[in-house]
């Protein structure tokens, strides 16, 4: 038998491919503006021809910075068109927070729009990045090509790409005050779309709804990604804003969407929310924490059913999904594995756990990053010899399969679906001049999932706000990761060891 060539899975061709197939389907509306596959493919070859003279070679890093703009997909899909390498960039990142991931990434081209370009301006001297590319921040505006494309020469096929080569590197929080770039490839994001289509529930709908940040994994390649390499249309929003929401599935008849629970809860609590027309809704997603069952009656109540997913940056993200079919039978769980992936719990010697026993959840397939960009010691940590990826969560199976997670390995604080690690808070916290001692943990909180909270042993004699306390920190955290309770106590528990007991700080707080 002859041989069988292999086709190209990278996200460069199979956009490009999607563009010739489907050409006069509705592709991306932002703001009154809409663009079908033919011009969307337009505008991807012109950004990559405008990428290829500025310089950008097959594995250069080019980033974004900005809230959710037809630009960033524009500009991530011109990257892989040109075996480039795209950084998303959380655009509610501090000067220094941003300097340290551009020069970690070692990113060559920046393309900021214009509302963040006084955040870059300010960090310019610092970095190593050669072209610095202000995006328009106003729409129609986007629909007009910019200076940066003006007579570029359109890139008419994409490079090839393999399945282990690098597609994107997503920072997540560091544990030890420092982010690492996961790096994401074309097979990660290839595989996971492939589990979400073979999943409980049908997310590659005609119409759907973006507005969580596309610099989140969750934003990106739960519905976004997925919807456009099926042909669908994706109606995208600057950002969350409820009402906002609201309108736009009546106006634009969507029929799925991509949220963390708070989002859920804040369009539940809009005035406008009775009233909407959500007939069109299959199904609304549900990440970064478990969706609570009194608002999963709201919704079901309005004939909207709900699911939710558990994953992470490094799993690129589906990890295990809970299909709406049994979101209430199975309350507080995350979900089974999908069919392309592994998922098992074990303990400290890392031995498989049977069901009902607790341990450290591990993932294993093709959706697991190839690890994490210029740190091979935490690969190593992260990622084990057989293959399996570490999460640092802590869950069990029932002995239906399901799993349960009921604390995390690393700490790591959620609130409002970001991902917020205390060791970075803390690092920050530690130099006010009336802190002694800081431990920060999460809270359950009503509005955000979990509330950033400060527990602080002052110095003799000092006195401290929680104002004063985020005035001091801002100009270096995001303002999510900014306290939102403090706390103070005159000694820490402690193990043996000296370490600080943060079970025993969020069992004392969160005790009425």
């Amino acid at each position: 038998m002859p041989e069988t060539t292999q086709p190209d899975i990278g996200l460069g061709a199979m956009i490009l491919r999607r563009c010739a197939l489907t050409p006069a389907l509705p592709a991306l509306s932002f703001e009154g503006a809409t663009l079908d596959y033919a011009g969307f493919g337009r505008r991807i070859r012109l950004m990559a021809g405008a990428l290829r003279r500025a310089g950008v070679n097959r594995g250069d890093r080019v980033a974004f910075l900005g809230a959710n703009h037809p630009v960033f997909l524009e500009a991530m899909y011109a990257s892989a068109v040109i075996g480039a390498i795209f950084v998303p960039l959380n655009f509610r990142l501090t000067g220094p927070e941003l300097e340290f991931i551009l020069n970690d990434a070692g990113v060559h081209t920046l393309l900021a729009d214009d509302l963040r370009i006084p955040v870059a301006d300010g960090i310019r001297p610092t970095l190593q990045c050669r072209n610095f590319v202000a995006v328009e921040n106003h729409a129609p505006g986007w629909i007009v090509e910019g200076d940066f494309v003006a007579d570029a020469v359109s890139v008419a096929e994409s490079e090839s790409a393999g399945a282990q080569d690098t597609a994107l590197i997503m920072y997540t929080s560091g544990t030890t005050g420092r982010p690492k770039g996961a790096m994401l490839t074309h097979g990660n994001l290839f595989w996971n779309n492939v589990n979400s289509r073979f999943s409980p529930e049908n997310l590659a709908v005609d119409v759907t709804l973006s507005c969580a940040p596309l610099f989140h994994i969750g934003g990106l390649n739960v519905t976004t990604m997925l919807t456009l390499q099926t042909g669908g249309h994706v109606i995208l929003l600057r950002n969350f804003d409820p009402g906002a929401v609201l309108a736009a599935i009546a106006e634009h008849r969507a029929q799925a969407m991509f949220g963390a629970p708070a989002m859920f809860l804040f369009m539940a609590q809009h005035p406008d929310f009775a009233s909407t027309d959500l007939s069109s809704i299959e199904v609304l997603c549900g990440g970064g924490a478990p969706v609570p069952e009194a608002l999963i009656q709201i919704y079901k109540a309005r004939g909207v059913k709900l699911c939710q997913g558990y994953g992470l940056t490094e799993t690129a993200p589906f990890a295990t999904f809970l299909g709406s079919r049994w979101i209430e039978s199975k309350p507080g769980s995350a979900g089974q594995p999908p069919l392309y992936a592994e998922v098992r719990v074990v303990d400290a010697e890392n031995r498989a756990l049977p069901h009902g026993e607790r341990g450290e959840v591990c993932v294993r397939g093709p959706n697991v990053m190839r690890g994490y960009w210029n740190r091979p010691e935490a690969t190593r940590e992260a990622i084990d010899a057989t293959g399996w990826f570490h999460t640092g969560d802590l869950g069990y199976f029932d002995s239906e399969g399901f799993l349960f997670l009921c604390d995390r390995v690393k700490d790591m604080v959620i609130t409002g679906g970001e991902n917020v690690y205390p060791a970075e808070v803390e690092s920050v916290l530690y130099e006010h001049p009336a802190i002694a001692e800081v431990a920060v943990i999460g809270l359950p909180d009503e509005k955000w999932g979990e509330a950033v909270t400060a527990v602080v042993r002052l110095k003799n004699g000092a006195a401290l706000t929680l104002p004063e306390l985020r005035e001091f920190a801002a100009a270096r955290l995001a303002r999510y990761k900014l306290p939102l309770r403090l706390h103070f106590l005159e000694e820490m528990p402690r193990n043996p060891a000296g370490k600080v007991l943060k079970y025993q700080l969020r069992e004392t707080l969160r005790s009425p």
